[in-house]
């Protein structure tokens, strides 16, 4: 029973401690990357010590939390339309057409996806 009673209570620990680090990170989610707290829309396709480049991929009507990419280049492989709110609460339509390459500053965003199509971009993300 005591042996028991020991396990019960480290698993619950573990359990408290990972519950404890998620919370704390998405309290701090202005600066959370986006692969972590988002892994449904975000996919690591190459990286190494110069750059990392994600595949994001949105359904219709999809949306991500706040979340920290680096200055980066995006490549929209889809048309679409975006809308970016920032973390003061404001928001702007981005519109994308396939083929575009365009230059992304440094910051955090909660994107959403406000067309009826599927959105789908490549993003290569800068390290240095």
């Amino acid at each position: 029973m005591k042996n028991l009673i020991v396990t019960a209570t480290i698993v619950l620990t573990g359990i408290i401690a990972d519950g404890t680090a998620l919370r704390a990170q998405m309290a701090n989610s202005d600066k959370a990357d986006p692969v972590k707290v988002d892994p449904k829309h975000y996919k690591v396709e190459f990286e190494n010590e110069n750059v990392r480049v994600l595949r994001i991929l949105y359904g219709p009507g999809e949306k991500s939390v706040m979340h920290y990419h680096p200055n980066a280049v995006a490549v929209f492989l889809t048309g679409g339309m975006v809308r970016m709110t920032m973390p003061d609460g404001t928001s702007q339509e981005v519109p994308g057409k396939a083929g575009d390459a365009v230059w992304t500053p440094a910051g955090s965003h909660l994107p959403q996806n406000t067309g009826e199509k599927p959105f789908e971009v490549v993003l290569v993300e800068l390290k240095k």
